[in-house]
Formats: structure tokens, sequence, C-alpha cells
């Protein structure tokens, strides 16, 4: 294995959630003042084994961290939240605005070698993990990638780690492990062999997830899907 160091709301944010970004900012410079560091991005090579895939640690500026944790959303249940359904504060929304935008996709369209105009993105937000959680798994072939930014301040516990896996067979399969440290990236080329999970963990476990997917009907249905899974927890928080 290869070591790689790297009670939610109703009231969403307005313009949080910048759905159909497209690739017509041009690729340039990184603006110092932003929270994330596409050059980083731009300059990490991509790795195929064992499917397309790129961690960045760092991704999220350790100047911009203290106030994106701030105002991070307050999330008592586990599950994945859609950002909309949600409260937080304003470092939280500009860099959801951040990670939609023009200048993101278009450093995920060079660096995966995809046409990413026309296909909306999705965001969902993690606060907790259950002992469940982690089962190895591969996403809906209605993603394109996924992309998860982990805002956890320290991560010492040995569970809880993604794994990059060969397979579907075992968690000890692994090509990476990508601890959820904060600021942390990883994002990868979704496909039906791209198998990953973590071990059992509960507990605090921060993550947003971004998703290219194939059109805006899926965003409707995730988002209708994750608001109805949000609903149910709410009533029964063991399920």
């Amino acid at each position: 294995m290869i070591g790689t160091s790297a009670s939610s709301s109703s009231s969403p944010v307005p313009g949080a959630q910048i759905s159909g970004a497209t690739a017509s900012g041009t690729i340039g410079t990184t603006d110092p003042g932003r929270a994330i560091d596409l050059d980083a991005f731009r300059a990490k090579p991509l790795s195929n084994d064992p499917f397309p895939h790129v961690i960045i640690p760092g991704f999220v500026r350790a100047e911009a961290r203290a106030a994106i944790h701030r105002d991070f959303p307050e999330i008592e249940l586990p599950g994945s939240f859609p950002s909309r359904e949600l409260s937080y504060g304003p470092a939280f929304a500009a860099l959801l605005e951040e990670i939609q935008g023009p200048a993101m996709t278009a450093a995920f369209e060079q660096k995966f070698g995809l046409d990413l105009s026309g296909h909306p993105t999705m965001v969902t937000v993690r606060g907790r993990a259950k002992a469940q959680d982690g089962q190895i798994h591969v996403d809906s072939k209605t993603k394109i990638i996924t992309v998860l930014i982990y805002m956890n301040p320290a991560w010492e516990s040995a569970e809880g780690r993604l794994r990059l896996l060969r397979g579907p067979d075992s968690l000890d399969d692994a090509v990476a492990e990508v601890p959820p440290e904060e600021g942390t990236l990883l994002a990868f080329l979704n496909s039906p062999t791209a198998w990953h999970g973590h071990t059992s963990f509960v507990g605090q476990r921060r993550a947003i997830q971004l998703n290219w997917v194939r059109d805006e009907g899926v965003v409707k249905r995730e988002q209708f899907r994750h608001s109805l899974s949000a609903k149910v927890k709410r009533l029964n928080p063991f399920r």
C-alpha cells in the first residue's frame, strides 16, 4: 500500500449552489487571494494506478482554513447533505463558489482530458461518519468526476482514511490511502473499476464532495434523494 499524506439546517445561502459551470475561464496563475491552489493542482501529474486520480495535500490554502472551519455547516448526523439544504457562513460559501467556477472546471478538463461543458456540478457535504460508512463501492455511473475536499483539522486515527483499491474484494488491496486532513483534495475519474472505501470510523469526518454529472436531471434526482434521506435521518438519527 502506498500511503499519501495529505444539525443540518434548511436555510440555504443564496448563490452557494452554482450549477452548470463551464470552462470559459482561462488557465493561468492562481489568484493568491483565492482559497484554493489551482497551481498545485495543475502541477501534480495524474496517476492512472489503479484508475485516473490525483491527490493534492494543501489544495485549500492554509491561510483560508480558519475562516472555512468557522463557517463550515454544523452537521450532527451522518450522511451526505446537499449544500443548499445547509446553513453556513460566507467563507464556506465562497469556497463552494470557487470549486464550481470556470477556472476549476478548466483545470479539471485539462487534467483529465475531458470536455465538461454542458455537464453541471453538484455539491454535497458530510460532517460525521457512522460505523457502516466507507464500505467498498464505485460511484454512480451518472457521475463523471468525483472530487473530495477534506476539512478535518487533524487526523490521528488509523481509521477512516480513504483507500483507492485494485478491486472490490478487500480494503487491504489498496494503491493509495488518503488521510482526510484539512485542505486535502482527492479527485478521480469515475468508472466501473474506480473502487474505493475506508475502514470503519465513528465521529466527526468533514468532507465536501463535488461531482460533475451527466445532466441537470441527475442534479435534481440526487438532490431530491439526499434531501429525502436527510429528512429521514432527522426523524430517526439512529438509522
